[in-house]
Order: C-alpha cells, then sequence, then structure tokens
C-alpha cells in the first residue's frame, strides 16, 4: 500500500524557525547571553454538569502565565545591577519579548508581560568553564504572535 501526504502547504523556502531565528530582549535590551526561554500560559477550562450523564457545556476560569529564561553568569550580572541591592526579586516589573525572524521575512513577537524573578541562585561544581543561570519568571499575561 503507498502512502502519500499532500498536506496542501507550499513550502516557500523549506527553512523553518531555528534557535538562530530567535531575538530575545529583555526590558527592551536584547541579550546574547542567553541559552534558553521558554514560557506557556495554561487556562482553567472545566465541564458544567447538568441533567443527564454528559456535560452540557464548558466554562474558562483564571489562564496562568509563567516563564523561565536561562542566562549566562555575566547577563545576570548586568540585570543585577540594575536593581538598587543587587536582589533580582527587587526589580521592577520586565518585559520579555521573544521575536522569531524567519527567512521568509514575516516577523512574529510574543511578550512576556510584566515578569518579576523570584529566585536568584547560582550552581557552580569542578571543572566548569561557565555557568548558566536559570531563571524562574512570574508574569502577569503573555501576548502571543504580535505580527510586525
Amino acid at each position: 500500500m503507498k502512502v502519500s501526504i499532500k498536506n496542501g502547504v507550499p513550502m516557500v523556502n523549506g527553512m523553518l524557525v531555528a534557535w538562530a531565528d530567535i531575538v530575545v530582549t529583555v526590558g527592551g535590551v536584547p541579550v546574547t547571553g542567553i541559552t534558553g526561554v521558554e514560557y506557556s500560559d495554561d487556562q482553567e477550562i472545566v465541564n458544567k454538569w447538568g441533567a443527564g450523564r454528559y456535560p452540557v457545556g464548558r466554562a474558562k476560569g483564571r489562564i496562568t502565565p509563567s516563564g523561565k529564561i536561562t542566562l549566562y553568569q555575566e547577563e545576570v550580572v548586568a540585570l543585577q545591577s540594575q536593581s538598587v541591592n543587587g536582589r533580582l526579586q527587587d526589580l521592577p516589573p520586565i518585559e520579555i519579548q521573544v521575536s522569531y525572524l524567519p527567512d521568509s521575512g514575516i516577523v512574529v513577537t510574543d511578550k512576556i508581560r510584566n515578569c518579576h524573578i523570584p529566585t536568584n541562585a547560582r550552581k557552580w561544581k569542578e571543572g566548569d568553564t561557565g555557568q548558566e543561570v536559570e531563571l524562574p519568571l512570574v508574569p502577569s499575561h503573555i501576548e502571543w504572535g504580535t505580527v510586525a
């Protein structure tokens, strides 16, 4: 049996977004010493029950955003210098933007709004040649997919 997949999507140039196509800004400043970014939002969606065995509808509740960025220590030190006492936790809310710059030229930007950083920690061990610091984020909300 021969299987043929025809997804109907034309391949413009055959290139998909890669890490090298992503630009992350923290507080409006492009960050080059970043090795990872992760963000999401979860929404409570529940079944509503009435007569019978099956739900009669659904309701949506709170949206809970979360995220984290992984930076080299030097970038974290630069962030800390913006705090009056060196604590990341005492920085004012920060906006983080993740822009996707594919070869197609259509730039899409996600905005992680009003982020606070609740943790400031380092983990070193013998043989380390650098430090990647994972910083959890507590955002107010995420604006998904703004097209520039």
